[in-house]
């Protein structure tokens, strides 16, 4: 099987900030191209930080309102610090949650999920910026054709890393949902063959329907 690793789904071309960028300049980088957050970098490219839209909205909110109607949000000392900062490395959020090129989906989605962070920054093995990788860009495996998460399943998966014939276990899939059917010889390849099909690129769901002649190694039961 073939995992998409964050090296294919990465944006390349990065938007980012020097760790001395002034305030004022953040924002109009972030409207210039269209971004919401910026990697912030230190002299040898490598990520500081990240700066986005809601690390500068702190100053903002820090404001008190001339109409009275709002109360000031309590902010920690640490986010008052950052709502008073001027430059990228005084209002970035720190330390850079990064991630290498050769993870596959699962390894960035569950570091995103671990630190609640929508992007993170690709690095290399010196540490130096390679290229972002967000949340959508991490959906996209579930763009596939259905065509080719059949094919990925029934070559890769039953076959090759499986041995199963052809006639033994078959895939359906539509909108990336799989249904299994077809009959094994051992109850315990069952839930081993959900697992591997549940882990190929773009798979949503899966329903298996498959009957077996023999659990484990006996020859006494037969399957429903």
């Amino acid at each position: 099987m073939h995992h998409r690793t964050v090296a294919e789904l990465m944006t390349r071309h990065v938007v980012r900030a020097r760790r001395d960028l002034p305030f004022k300049e953040i924002v109009k980088l972030l409207a210039e191209k269209d971004v919401t957050a910026v990697p912030v970098v230190d002299e040898l490219d490598r990520p500081m930080g990240v700066v986005s839209e809601a690390d500068l909205l702190r100053k903002s909110a820090d404001q008190a309102d001339p109409s009275g109607r709002t109360p000031i949000p309590h902010l920690e000392a640490w986010e008052r610090a950052k709502a008073a900062g001027a430059r990228a490395e005084e209002l970035m959020s720190a330390p850079a949650v990064c991630a290498r090129p050769e993870w596959t989906v699962v390894e960035a989605a569950r570091l995103m999920e671990v630190h609640g962070v929508k992007r993170l920054p690709v690095v290399d093995e010196t540490d130096r910026l390679q290229g972002i990788v967000s949340r959508s860009d991490l959906l996209r495996v579930f763009l596939r054709r259905d065509d080719a998460i059949r094919e990925e399943i029934t070559e890769d998966v039953l076959q090759k890393t499986l041995g199963l014939a052809p006639s033994e276990v078959t895939a359906e899939v539509r909108e990336g949902q799989v249904t299994l059917g077809g009959s094994v010889e051992l109850k315990s390849l069952i839930p081993i063959i959900e697992r591997l099909c549940r882990s190929v690129d773009g798979v949503v769901s899966v329903s298996e329907h498959i009957t077996y002649r023999a659990v484990n190694d006996s020859n006494s039961a037969t399957g429903p």
